[in-house]
Protein backbone atom coordinates (compact mmCIF):
# COMPACT_ATOMS: atom_id res chain seq x y z
CA UNK A 1 0.00 0.00 0.00
CA UNK A 2 2.83 2.34 0.89
CA UNK A 3 4.60 1.43 -2.37
CA UNK A 4 1.49 2.30 -4.41
CA UNK A 5 1.23 5.68 -2.67
CA UNK A 6 4.84 6.45 -3.52
CA UNK A 7 4.24 5.49 -7.16
CA UNK A 8 1.21 7.79 -7.33
CA UNK A 9 3.23 10.68 -5.91
CA UNK A 10 6.03 10.09 -8.41
CA UNK A 11 3.56 10.00 -11.29
CA UNK A 12 1.94 13.24 -10.06
CA UNK A 13 5.34 14.95 -9.89
CA UNK A 14 6.13 13.75 -13.41
CA UNK A 15 2.83 15.11 -14.71
CA UNK A 16 3.55 18.49 -13.09
CA UNK A 17 7.06 18.54 -14.50
CA UNK A 18 5.96 17.78 -18.03
CA UNK A 19 3.07 20.23 -17.73
CA UNK A 20 5.46 23.03 -16.76
CA UNK A 21 7.77 21.95 -19.56
CA UNK A 22 4.89 22.25 -22.02
CA UNK A 23 4.21 25.83 -20.91
CA UNK A 24 7.88 26.75 -21.30
CA UNK A 25 7.96 25.15 -24.74
CA UNK A 26 4.79 27.01 -25.63
CA UNK A 27 6.41 30.32 -24.81
CA UNK A 28 9.59 29.37 -26.70
CA UNK A 29 7.52 28.32 -29.70
CA UNK A 30 5.59 31.59 -29.57
CA UNK A 31 8.83 33.57 -29.52
CA UNK A 32 10.10 31.58 -32.48
CA UNK A 33 6.88 31.86 -34.45
CA UNK A 34 6.88 35.67 -34.32
CA UNK A 35 8.96 38.36 -32.69
CA UNK A 36 6.59 39.21 -29.89
CA UNK A 37 3.15 38.02 -28.71
CA UNK A 38 0.34 40.36 -29.65
CA UNK A 39 -1.41 39.76 -26.32
CA UNK A 40 0.82 39.96 -23.25
CA UNK A 41 -1.78 40.19 -20.49
CA UNK A 42 -3.39 37.36 -18.55
CA UNK A 43 -6.37 37.99 -16.27
CA UNK A 44 -6.95 36.38 -12.89
CA UNK A 45 -9.76 36.40 -10.33
CA UNK A 46 -9.28 35.00 -6.82
CA UNK A 47 -12.06 34.45 -4.29
CA UNK A 48 -11.15 33.56 -0.71
CA UNK A 49 -13.70 31.92 1.59
CA UNK A 50 -13.13 30.40 5.04
CA UNK A 51 -12.79 26.91 3.57
CA UNK A 52 -11.71 27.34 -0.07
CA UNK A 53 -9.77 29.44 -2.53
CA UNK A 54 -10.86 29.63 -6.15
CA UNK A 55 -8.59 30.90 -8.91
CA UNK A 56 -10.02 31.79 -12.32
CA UNK A 57 -7.43 32.62 -14.95
CA UNK A 58 -7.60 33.66 -18.59
CA UNK A 59 -4.42 33.10 -20.66
CA UNK A 60 -4.03 34.26 -24.27
CA UNK A 61 -3.56 31.41 -26.71
CA UNK A 62 -0.89 33.58 -28.26
CA UNK A 63 1.63 32.26 -25.70
CA UNK A 64 0.49 28.62 -25.70
CA UNK A 65 1.54 27.57 -29.18
CA UNK A 66 3.28 24.37 -28.06
CA UNK A 67 0.12 22.86 -26.60
CA UNK A 68 -1.25 20.60 -29.37
CA UNK A 69 -4.77 21.93 -29.75
CA UNK A 70 -6.45 20.10 -32.64
CA UNK A 71 -7.34 22.21 -35.64
CA UNK A 72 -9.98 22.24 -38.36
CA UNK A 73 -8.45 24.39 -41.02
CA UNK A 74 -7.88 27.82 -39.49
CA UNK A 75 -10.03 27.22 -36.38
CA UNK A 76 -9.66 25.06 -33.27
CA UNK A 77 -11.48 21.71 -33.17
CA UNK A 78 -13.30 22.22 -29.87
CA UNK A 79 -14.91 18.77 -29.91
CA UNK A 80 -11.50 17.06 -29.81
CA UNK A 81 -9.66 19.47 -27.46
CA UNK A 82 -10.12 17.55 -24.18
CA UNK A 83 -6.60 16.08 -24.02
CA UNK A 84 -4.97 19.39 -24.87
CA UNK A 85 -7.05 21.15 -22.21
CA UNK A 86 -5.88 18.67 -19.56
CA UNK A 87 -2.29 19.28 -20.60
CA UNK A 88 -2.81 23.05 -20.40
CA UNK A 89 -4.39 22.72 -16.94
CA UNK A 90 -1.30 20.94 -15.64
CA UNK A 91 1.11 23.46 -17.15
CA UNK A 92 -0.72 26.58 -16.02
CA UNK A 93 -1.27 25.06 -12.57
CA UNK A 94 2.49 24.66 -12.26
CA UNK A 95 3.20 28.16 -13.52
CA UNK A 96 0.68 29.97 -11.27
CA UNK A 97 0.86 28.71 -7.68
CA UNK A 98 -0.86 29.63 -4.41
CA UNK A 99 0.84 28.90 -1.08
CA UNK A 100 -0.14 28.91 2.58
CA UNK A 101 3.07 30.15 4.16
CA UNK A 102 5.76 27.77 2.85
CA UNK A 103 3.24 25.07 1.90
CA UNK A 104 2.02 25.05 -1.66
CA UNK A 105 -1.69 24.41 -2.05
CA UNK A 106 -2.82 21.59 -4.35
CA UNK A 107 -6.06 22.01 -6.30
CA UNK A 108 -8.58 19.25 -5.72
CA UNK A 109 -10.57 20.21 -8.84
CA UNK A 110 -9.87 22.06 -12.06
CA UNK A 111 -11.57 22.77 -15.35
CA UNK A 112 -10.69 24.57 -18.59
CA UNK A 113 -12.20 25.64 -21.90
CA UNK A 114 -11.38 27.77 -24.92
CA UNK A 115 -13.12 31.11 -25.37
CA UNK A 116 -13.66 33.66 -28.08
CA UNK A 117 -11.62 36.89 -27.96
CA UNK A 118 -14.92 38.81 -27.76
CA UNK A 119 -15.97 37.14 -24.48
CA UNK A 120 -16.31 39.58 -21.54
CA UNK A 121 -17.26 37.19 -18.74
CA UNK A 122 -14.07 37.89 -16.72
CA UNK A 123 -15.44 41.27 -15.70
CA UNK A 124 -17.00 39.56 -12.64
CA UNK A 125 -16.15 36.39 -10.69
CA UNK A 126 -19.57 34.72 -10.85
CA UNK A 127 -19.93 35.41 -14.56
CA UNK A 128 -16.46 34.00 -15.26
CA UNK A 129 -17.12 30.89 -13.13
CA UNK A 130 -20.39 30.22 -14.94
CA UNK A 131 -18.69 30.70 -18.30
CA UNK A 132 -15.88 28.22 -17.49
CA UNK A 133 -18.35 25.60 -16.25
CA UNK A 134 -20.36 25.71 -19.49
CA UNK A 135 -19.08 23.96 -22.64
CA UNK A 136 -18.64 26.04 -25.82
CA UNK A 137 -21.57 26.26 -28.17
CA UNK A 138 -21.37 23.60 -30.91
CA UNK A 139 -21.09 26.18 -33.67
CA UNK A 140 -18.38 28.26 -31.91
CA UNK A 141 -15.43 29.00 -34.19
CA UNK A 142 -12.23 30.27 -32.62
CA UNK A 143 -9.58 31.33 -35.12
CA UNK A 144 -6.05 30.10 -34.45
CA UNK A 145 -4.14 32.29 -32.02
CA UNK A 146 -7.10 34.64 -31.49
CA UNK A 147 -8.81 33.38 -28.34
CA UNK A 148 -8.21 32.54 -24.69
CA UNK A 149 -7.77 29.51 -22.50
CA UNK A 150 -9.97 29.97 -19.41
CA UNK A 151 -9.32 27.77 -16.37
CA UNK A 152 -10.60 27.35 -12.84
CA UNK A 153 -8.64 25.86 -9.92
CA UNK A 154 -10.23 25.16 -6.54
CA UNK A 155 -8.04 24.70 -3.46
CA UNK A 156 -9.12 23.47 -0.01
CA UNK A 157 -8.13 25.85 2.77
CA UNK A 158 -7.37 24.18 6.09
CA UNK A 159 -6.42 27.31 8.02
CA UNK A 160 -8.92 30.21 7.68
CA UNK A 161 -6.30 32.65 8.99
CA UNK A 162 -3.66 31.45 6.57
CA UNK A 163 -0.97 33.73 5.17
CA UNK A 164 -1.71 33.23 1.49
CA UNK A 165 0.52 34.24 -1.40
CA UNK A 166 0.48 33.82 -5.18
CA UNK A 167 3.33 33.50 -7.65
CA UNK A 168 3.28 33.51 -11.45
CA UNK A 169 5.86 32.15 -13.85
CA UNK A 170 3.69 32.45 -16.95
CA UNK A 171 5.82 33.50 -19.92
CA UNK A 172 8.72 34.17 -17.57
CA UNK A 173 11.16 34.58 -20.46
CA UNK A 174 9.25 37.73 -21.49
CA UNK A 175 10.04 39.28 -18.10
CA UNK A 176 8.03 42.36 -17.17
CA UNK A 177 6.44 42.51 -20.62
CA UNK A 178 4.03 39.70 -19.76
CA UNK A 179 1.70 40.56 -16.87
CA UNK A 180 -1.01 38.91 -14.81
CA UNK A 181 -3.76 41.35 -13.86
CA UNK A 182 -5.21 39.93 -10.64
CA UNK A 183 -8.28 40.89 -8.61
CA UNK A 184 -8.68 39.35 -5.15
CA UNK A 185 -12.03 39.06 -3.36
CA UNK A 186 -11.30 38.56 0.32
CA UNK A 187 -13.40 36.70 2.88
CA UNK A 188 -14.20 39.96 4.75
CA UNK A 189 -15.86 41.40 1.65
CA UNK A 190 -12.96 43.63 0.68
CA UNK A 191 -11.11 43.46 -2.59
CA UNK A 192 -7.85 44.54 -4.16
CA UNK A 193 -6.38 44.54 -7.65
CA UNK A 194 -2.78 44.52 -8.76
CA UNK A 195 -0.52 43.47 -11.61
CA UNK A 196 2.05 40.69 -11.27
CA UNK A 197 5.03 39.67 -13.34
CA UNK A 198 7.35 36.69 -13.03
CA UNK A 199 9.90 38.96 -11.33
CA UNK A 200 7.53 39.83 -8.47
CA UNK A 201 8.06 36.54 -6.63
CA UNK A 202 5.53 35.38 -4.06
CA UNK A 203 3.03 38.19 -3.41
CA UNK A 204 0.75 38.06 -0.32
CA UNK A 205 -2.93 38.00 -1.26
CA UNK A 206 -3.91 39.75 1.98
CA UNK A 207 -0.70 40.69 3.82
CA UNK A 208 -0.52 41.26 7.55
CA UNK A 209 0.41 44.74 8.71
CA UNK A 210 4.05 43.79 9.31
CA UNK A 211 4.34 42.16 5.87
CA UNK A 212 2.90 45.26 4.23
CA UNK A 213 5.10 47.53 6.34
CA UNK A 214 8.30 45.66 5.50
CA UNK A 215 7.66 45.65 1.76
CA UNK A 216 6.60 49.31 1.61
CA UNK A 217 9.51 50.53 3.73
CA UNK A 218 11.85 48.90 1.25
CA UNK A 219 9.84 50.36 -1.64
CA UNK A 220 10.21 53.87 -0.18
CA UNK A 221 13.96 53.48 0.31
CA UNK A 222 14.45 52.23 -3.25
CA UNK A 223 12.34 55.02 -4.71
CA UNK A 224 14.07 57.94 -2.99
CA UNK A 225 17.57 56.56 -3.66
CA UNK A 226 16.77 55.99 -7.34
CA UNK A 227 15.04 59.35 -7.86
CA UNK A 228 17.69 61.67 -9.27
CA UNK A 229 15.49 64.76 -9.17
CA UNK A 230 14.53 64.28 -5.50
CA UNK A 231 18.17 63.72 -4.52
CA UNK A 232 19.34 66.82 -6.43
CA UNK A 233 16.70 68.89 -4.65
CA UNK A 234 17.90 67.60 -1.28
CA UNK A 235 21.49 68.38 -2.26
CA UNK A 236 20.49 71.94 -3.16
CA UNK A 237 18.89 72.32 0.24
CA UNK A 238 22.03 71.07 2.02
CA UNK A 239 24.81 72.88 0.11
CA UNK A 240 24.79 76.23 1.99
CA UNK A 241 23.80 74.87 5.42
CA UNK A 242 26.48 74.76 8.11
CA UNK A 243 24.50 74.58 11.35
CA UNK A 244 22.87 71.38 12.55
CA UNK A 245 19.80 73.32 13.72
CA UNK A 246 19.11 74.66 10.23
CA UNK A 247 19.75 71.24 8.71
CA UNK A 248 17.23 69.52 11.00
CA UNK A 249 14.63 72.24 10.39
CA UNK A 250 14.94 71.97 6.59
CA UNK A 251 14.77 68.16 6.46
CA UNK A 252 11.81 68.11 8.86
CA UNK A 253 9.92 70.73 6.86
CA UNK A 254 10.52 68.89 3.58
CA UNK A 255 9.32 65.66 5.20
CA UNK A 256 6.11 67.25 6.50
CA UNK A 257 5.41 68.87 3.13
CA UNK A 258 5.72 65.77 0.98
CA UNK A 259 3.94 63.61 3.59
CA UNK A 260 0.80 65.74 3.26
CA UNK A 261 0.47 65.42 -0.51
CA UNK A 262 1.66 61.79 -0.52
CA UNK A 263 -1.15 60.74 1.81
CA UNK A 264 -3.66 62.97 0.04
CA UNK A 265 -2.83 61.51 -3.37
CA UNK A 266 -3.01 57.96 -2.01
CA UNK A 267 -6.53 58.75 -0.78
CA UNK A 268 -7.54 59.97 -4.27
CA UNK A 269 -7.48 63.64 -3.29
CA UNK A 270 -5.13 64.66 -6.10
CA UNK A 271 -6.16 66.15 -9.46
CA UNK A 272 -6.72 63.60 -12.19
CA UNK A 273 -6.08 63.70 -15.90
CA UNK A 274 -3.10 63.17 -18.20
CA UNK A 275 -1.88 66.76 -17.66
CA UNK A 276 -1.15 66.42 -13.94
CA UNK A 277 1.84 63.97 -13.93
CA UNK A 278 3.89 66.01 -16.46
CA UNK A 279 2.96 69.18 -14.56
CA UNK A 280 4.30 67.67 -11.32
CA UNK A 281 7.52 66.51 -13.01
CA UNK A 282 8.03 69.97 -14.51
CA UNK A 283 7.41 71.65 -11.15
CA UNK A 284 9.91 69.31 -9.45
CA UNK A 285 12.60 70.27 -11.97
CA UNK A 286 11.70 73.96 -11.51
CA UNK A 287 12.09 73.60 -7.73
CA UNK A 288 15.65 72.36 -8.23
CA UNK A 289 16.49 75.27 -10.53
CA UNK A 290 15.07 77.77 -8.04
CA UNK A 291 16.98 76.36 -5.05
CA UNK A 292 20.22 76.25 -7.05
CA UNK A 293 19.78 79.90 -8.06
CA UNK A 294 19.14 80.81 -4.41
CA UNK A 295 22.45 79.19 -3.49
CA UNK A 296 24.24 81.13 -6.23
CA UNK A 297 22.72 84.46 -5.08
CA UNK A 298 23.64 83.71 -1.44
CA UNK A 299 20.07 83.99 -0.15
CA UNK A 300 19.32 83.94 3.57
CA UNK A 301 19.11 80.31 4.70
CA UNK A 302 17.36 81.04 8.00
CA UNK A 303 13.95 80.71 6.34
CA UNK A 304 14.90 77.91 3.96
CA UNK A 305 12.74 75.49 5.93
CA UNK A 306 9.67 77.37 4.67
CA UNK A 307 10.69 76.81 1.04
CA UNK A 308 11.47 73.18 1.80
CA UNK A 309 7.96 72.67 3.14
CA UNK A 310 6.35 74.37 0.13
CA UNK A 311 8.35 72.46 -2.47
CA UNK A 312 7.85 69.29 -0.43
CA UNK A 313 4.17 69.48 -1.34
CA UNK A 314 5.08 69.16 -5.03
CA UNK A 315 7.59 66.35 -4.46
CA UNK A 316 4.96 64.44 -2.49
CA UNK A 317 2.83 64.14 -5.62
CA UNK A 318 5.86 62.71 -7.39
CA UNK A 319 6.30 60.10 -4.65
CA UNK A 320 2.61 59.22 -4.90
CA UNK A 321 2.89 57.90 -8.46
CA UNK A 322 5.03 54.98 -7.30
CA UNK A 323 2.72 54.38 -4.35
CA UNK A 324 -0.36 54.50 -6.57
CA UNK A 325 0.96 51.65 -8.72
CA UNK A 326 1.89 49.53 -5.70
CA UNK A 327 -0.76 50.35 -3.08
CA UNK A 328 -2.95 47.43 -4.15
CA UNK A 329 -0.27 45.06 -2.82
CA UNK A 330 -1.11 46.32 0.68
CA UNK A 331 -4.47 44.54 0.63
CA UNK A 332 -6.45 45.74 3.63
CA UNK A 333 -3.36 47.31 5.27
CA UNK A 334 -3.67 50.73 3.63
CA UNK A 335 -2.68 52.75 6.71
CA UNK A 336 0.33 50.55 7.45
CA UNK A 337 1.46 50.76 3.81
CA UNK A 338 1.18 54.56 3.73
CA UNK A 339 3.11 54.97 6.98
CA UNK A 340 5.74 52.43 5.95
CA UNK A 341 6.28 53.96 2.50
CA UNK A 342 6.72 57.39 4.06
CA UNK A 343 9.10 55.94 6.63
CA UNK A 344 11.08 54.31 3.85
CA UNK A 345 11.41 57.67 2.09
CA UNK A 346 12.66 59.28 5.31
CA UNK A 347 15.17 56.50 5.89
CA UNK A 348 16.39 56.90 2.33
CA UNK A 349 16.74 60.64 2.87
CA UNK A 350 18.75 60.09 6.04
CA UNK A 351 21.03 57.64 4.26
CA UNK A 352 21.59 60.17 1.48
CA UNK A 353 22.23 63.04 3.92
CA UNK A 354 24.61 60.91 6.00
CA UNK A 355 26.59 60.01 2.87
CA UNK A 356 26.56 63.46 1.25
CA UNK A 357 27.33 65.76 4.19
CA UNK A 358 30.89 64.50 4.85
CA UNK A 359 31.66 64.50 1.12
CA UNK A 360 30.19 67.99 0.74
CA UNK A 361 32.16 69.33 3.70
CA UNK A 362 35.39 67.84 2.32
CA UNK A 363 34.71 69.26 -1.14
CA UNK A 364 34.02 72.78 0.11
CA UNK A 365 37.13 72.70 2.31
CA UNK A 366 39.24 71.61 -0.65
CA UNK A 367 38.50 74.69 -2.76
CA UNK A 368 40.20 78.06 -2.12
CA UNK A 369 36.86 79.75 -1.38
CA UNK A 370 33.85 78.04 0.18
CA UNK A 371 31.58 80.62 -1.45
CA UNK A 372 33.02 79.90 -4.88
CA UNK A 373 32.60 76.17 -4.33
CA UNK A 374 28.90 76.66 -3.50
CA UNK A 375 28.41 78.76 -6.65
CA UNK A 376 30.11 76.26 -8.98
CA UNK A 377 28.31 73.23 -7.53
CA UNK A 378 24.92 74.98 -7.61
CA UNK A 379 25.50 76.15 -11.19
CA UNK A 380 26.15 72.58 -12.33
CA UNK A 381 22.94 71.42 -10.65
CA UNK A 382 20.96 74.33 -12.09
CA UNK A 383 22.22 73.52 -15.60
CA UNK A 384 21.15 69.87 -15.27
CA UNK A 385 17.74 70.69 -13.79
CA UNK A 386 17.13 73.37 -16.43
CA UNK A 387 17.40 70.79 -19.21
CA UNK A 388 15.04 68.48 -17.28
CA UNK A 389 12.58 71.31 -16.87
CA UNK A 390 12.65 72.18 -20.59
CA UNK A 391 12.18 68.55 -21.67
CA UNK A 392 9.30 68.09 -19.25
CA UNK A 393 7.76 71.37 -20.28
CA UNK A 394 7.73 70.16 -23.88
CA UNK A 395 5.87 67.03 -22.77
CA UNK A 396 3.44 69.12 -20.71
CA UNK A 397 2.79 71.53 -23.60
CA UNK A 398 1.79 68.60 -25.82
CA UNK A 399 -0.68 67.27 -23.25
CA UNK A 400 -4.29 68.42 -23.73
CA UNK A 401 -5.67 70.30 -20.76
CA UNK A 402 -9.22 69.26 -19.86
CA UNK A 403 -12.02 71.72 -19.30
CA UNK A 404 -12.35 72.43 -15.57
CA UNK A 405 -15.13 70.55 -13.82
CA UNK A 406 -16.72 71.02 -10.42
CA UNK A 407 -14.90 68.03 -8.81
CA UNK A 408 -11.55 69.28 -10.15
CA UNK A 409 -12.20 72.77 -8.84
CA UNK A 410 -13.10 71.36 -5.43
CA UNK A 411 -9.85 69.40 -5.32
CA UNK A 412 -7.82 72.46 -6.30
CA UNK A 413 -9.65 74.56 -3.70
CA UNK A 414 -8.81 72.03 -0.98
CA UNK A 415 -5.13 71.97 -1.88
CA UNK A 416 -5.07 75.76 -2.09
CA UNK A 417 -6.48 75.84 1.44
CA UNK A 418 -3.76 73.40 2.56
CA UNK A 419 -1.04 75.55 1.02
CA UNK A 420 -2.43 78.71 2.65
CA UNK A 421 -2.67 76.93 6.00
CA UNK A 422 0.93 75.75 5.78
CA UNK A 423 2.07 79.23 4.76
CA UNK A 424 0.17 80.75 7.68
CA UNK A 425 1.62 78.28 10.17
CA UNK A 426 5.10 78.93 8.80
CA UNK A 427 4.65 82.68 9.21
CA UNK A 428 3.41 82.26 12.77
CA UNK A 429 6.36 80.03 13.64
CA UNK A 430 8.80 82.49 12.09
CA UNK A 431 7.24 85.40 14.01
CA UNK A 432 7.27 83.40 17.25
CA UNK A 433 10.91 82.51 16.73
CA UNK A 434 11.79 86.17 16.12
CA UNK A 435 9.85 87.28 19.20
CA UNK A 436 11.62 84.69 21.37
CA UNK A 437 14.98 85.93 20.11
CA UNK A 438 14.09 89.53 20.99
CA UNK A 439 12.82 88.52 24.44
CA UNK A 440 15.98 86.54 25.13
CA UNK A 441 18.09 89.53 24.06
CA UNK A 442 16.07 91.85 26.31
CA UNK A 443 16.43 89.57 29.33
CA UNK A 444 20.22 89.34 29.00
CA UNK A 445 22.08 90.96 32.05
CA UNK A 446 23.30 94.49 31.21
CA UNK A 447 26.57 96.06 32.42
CA UNK A 448 25.93 98.66 35.15
CA UNK A 449 27.89 100.46 37.90
CA UNK A 450 26.17 98.32 40.51
CA UNK A 451 27.24 95.22 38.65
CA UNK A 452 30.80 96.41 38.53
CA UNK A 453 30.84 97.44 42.20
CA UNK A 454 29.89 93.89 43.09
CA UNK A 455 33.20 92.82 41.50
CA UNK A 456 35.85 95.14 42.98
CA UNK A 457 38.76 93.12 41.69
CA UNK A 458 37.57 93.56 38.14
CA UNK A 459 37.07 97.32 38.63
CA UNK A 460 40.56 97.66 40.04
CA UNK A 461 42.00 95.84 37.12
CA UNK A 462 40.30 98.25 34.69
CA UNK A 463 41.57 101.31 36.59
CA UNK A 464 45.12 100.06 36.87
CA UNK A 465 45.10 99.06 33.27
CA UNK A 466 44.17 102.62 32.21
CA UNK A 467 46.91 104.27 34.27
CA UNK A 468 49.64 101.74 33.78
CA UNK A 469 49.29 101.22 30.05
CA UNK A 470 47.49 104.08 28.29
CA UNK A 471 48.37 102.81 24.82
CA UNK A 472 46.76 99.46 25.51
CA UNK A 473 43.39 101.20 25.60
CA UNK A 474 43.80 102.81 22.21
CA UNK A 475 41.36 101.51 19.60
CA UNK A 476 39.14 99.70 22.13
CA UNK A 477 35.42 99.93 21.55
CA UNK A 478 33.07 101.48 24.14
CA UNK A 479 33.94 103.41 27.30
CA UNK A 480 34.70 101.76 30.58
CA UNK A 481 32.96 103.10 33.69
CA UNK A 482 36.37 104.14 35.05
CA UNK A 483 36.72 106.56 32.10
CA UNK A 484 33.78 108.61 33.24
CA UNK A 485 34.61 111.91 35.11
CA UNK A 486 33.92 111.92 38.82
CA UNK A 487 30.69 113.52 39.90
Amino acid sequence: MHFETQVERILMQLRRFFGALVVLLAVASAAGAHDFPTNTLATGLVRITPSRIDLLIRVPLDVLHAIPFPMKGETYDLSAAEAALRQALIGIGEAVTIADGDRRLIADSSRARLSLPSDRSFAAFDAAATHIAAPPEPDTKIVYDQGYLDARYSYPLRNPGASLSIRTMLASDLGDRFKLSLRVLRADGGSSAFVLTSAAGAVPLDPSWHQAAASFVWLGIKHILSGQDHLLFLLCLLIPLRRLRNLVAVITAFTLGHSITLVGAALNLAPTGPWFPPWVETAIAASIVYMALENIMDADVRHRWMLAAGFGLVHGFGFSYVLRDEIAFAGSQLVAALAAFNLGIELGQLLFVAAVLPALAFLLRSVPSRRMGIIVLSAIIAHTAWHWMMDRWDALAKTPWPAPTSPDMMILARWAAVVLAIWGIARVLAAWKGARSRIDAGNAPASSPEHLVAQPSTLGTHVRSRHESPRAMTGTRGTDVSDRPAA
